[in-house]
């Protein structure tokens, strides 16, 4: 660069010199130290520059060599970077052939040749067209947000129409399987339906291996889910982005849009529903790529006439076998959830989902949690450890699983009340135990019933619940005069009997 502003400043002089200050051309060799038929070609030309460009490049050397050297460097296009020989092992290898030439000549060809063939790439490209309802494009992106003051990278799913362009934003703490299955399902329920093809990268939650060309051997569920939204799946080359350009400038517009600043949200459920009204303004606001009279938005409802009926919810769960410890818990993802006291010393199943973790066993679910995405902590429900309290009551007090218990308000007094009778853990664990079979809506009525007649006592909590359980005795038919012999007293047996006898 530095030449070239000294050769055009050059010029600028001599030309100045000659027409404006009406220096003779000796006069402007010998103060500007310029030959005199450099200074002849600038006021013949009238030219401001001067460029020069080598017509044919002489390969005195590489010219025989030419062929073989661009055949090393094919190959090498077509290896992964790892296997890719270096520039000086193609110069090692061709001069085992017999070249003579320097190793910096192959350098500069190898260069050129890289140039031009990226240049030929580049010039060329083929406009794709989807039609209404043909493929949409899935891919995620990390972002750092604060959630309640603390700086968390969250995993944002991506999905995006093809031809009208409407996108499809959601924030997970994970990316695994059941969030991909989550994205899809609140994605499609948005769009009120699916597209006949989908097109992915080869992410491991959805390939599990890659073969040449287009083939594939995709996840046993992840099969499922396409098959249940009847879409199918086409994964992309790797390392070939290009392949779903669309939905990867859609991460670069929504960091750029949504992201930046930094955001600061209470929950990620307040982040998610901030993003979808996000996706919906950018669609009325823009117009369409493509048919620029018309915005995404507009796009988009036409499009939800072409799309695939949305079938409703897949059942997307990552399934994990686990094991039950002697404390009621299993371990799932770096947290431990309880489960039913009668679940130990068997193996279970942990169907983990976007929101929740359920536990099976023998097909029946033995525990369901909200899904915890700390680490290193216990997610309790008390309800599981009831049974255990029958032999162990005094852990009601100190147990970790009750530390935290909320139960209904006539049943936390009965509690509180009977704390001071010597065997009140063992009244209340009486009372905890009818819950499974008259319900906890029934008890704390009978809790409540008994508080109102100044009783505290589980026995008689256990009689009101029974009397509940039983039907009312049937109503007896009475004549007048019965019913008024039950009201009013009776003055002597000669009367009562006469009364009998008319009755």
């Amino acid at each position: 660069m530095e030449r070239e502003l000294k050769r055009v400043d050059t010029i600028a002089r001599v030309r100045r010199a000659f027409h404006v200050q009406g220096w003779s051309v000796k006069k402007i060799v010998r103060e500007l130290h310029v030959s005199r038929n450099t200074v002849r070609k600038i006021l013949r030309s009238d030219e401001t520059d001067f460029t020069y460009e080598r017509e044919r490049q002489p390969l005195p050397r590489i010219g025989a060599w030419k062929a073989e050297i661009e055949r090393f460097l094919t190959a090498n296009e077509g290896k992964p970077s790892r296997e890719r020989l270096t520039l000086i092992r193609i110069y090692e290898e061709v001069r085992a052939l017999g070249y003579d030439g320097s190793y910096d000549a192959i350098r500069r060809y190898a260069k050129t040749w890289a140039k031009n063939r990226g240049a030929v790439t580049a010039e060329a490209y083929v406009p794709l067209y989807y039609a209404p309802g043909e493929a949409y494009q899935f891919d995620w992106s990390h972002e750092i947000i604060l959630i309640n003051g603390v700086t968390t990278t969250v995993k944002v799913a991506h999905v995006r129409l093809c031809h009208s362009r409407m996108m499809f934003v959601r924030a997970y703490m994970r990316e695994s399987q059941e969030m991909v299955f989550d994205a899809h399902d609140k994605a499609f329920a948005f769009f009120r339906g699916t597209c006949t093809r989908g097109i992915y990268d080869n992410m491991k939650t959805a390939v599990e291996a890659v073969f040449v060309g287009k083939e594939r051997q995709y996840n046993r569920r992840f099969l499922q889910m396409c098959s249940h939204y009847l879409v199918h799946p086409v994964a992309c080359t790797p390392a070939s982005g290009w392949e779903k350009g669309q939905v990867e400038n859609q991460v670069g517009l929504v960091r750029e849009r949504f992201f930046t600043p930094r955001l600061r949200v209470k929950s990620l459920e307040e982040l998610n529903v901030w993003l979808l009204d996000k996706c919906i303004a950018y669609a009325k606001a823009h117009r369409h790529p493509e048919q620029t009279e018309r915005m995404i938005w507009q796009m988009f409802e036409e499009e939800r006439g072409s799309l695939v009926h949305y079938v409703g919810p897949f059942d997307g769960f990552h399934c994990v076998p686990a094991s039950v410890s002697k404390t009621c818990t299993v371990r799932f993802d770096n947290n431990k959830y309880s489960v039913l006291s009668t679940a130990v010393g068997r193996p279970v199943e942990v169907h983990a989902y976007a929101e929740k973790i359920v536990i099976r066993q023998d097909g029946v679910n033995v525990g369901e949690h909200p899904r915890c995405f700390g680490r290193g902590e216990t997610i309790y429900d008390p309800w599981h450890y009831v049974p255990v309290l029958a032999r162990k009551p005094g852990a009601l007090r100190n147990g970790a699983p009750f530390r935290e218990w909320v139960l209904p308000a006539a049943m936390e007094k009965v509690r509180r009340r009977l704390k001071s009778i010597h065997d009140g853990d063992r009244q209340m664990v009486t009372i905890l135990g009818c819950v499974p079979t008259d319900g906890l809506a029934a008890v704390d009525a009978a809790c409540q019933e008994a508080l109102d007649h100044g009783v505290c006592s589980a026995s008689v909590i256990i009689n009101i619940l029974a009397r509940s359980r039983d039907p009312a005795p049937a109503a007896t038919l009475q004549t007048p005069d019965a019913l008024r012999l039950t009201h009013e007293p009776v003055a002597d047996c000669a009367r009562y009997d006469s009364l009998r006898r008319a009755s």
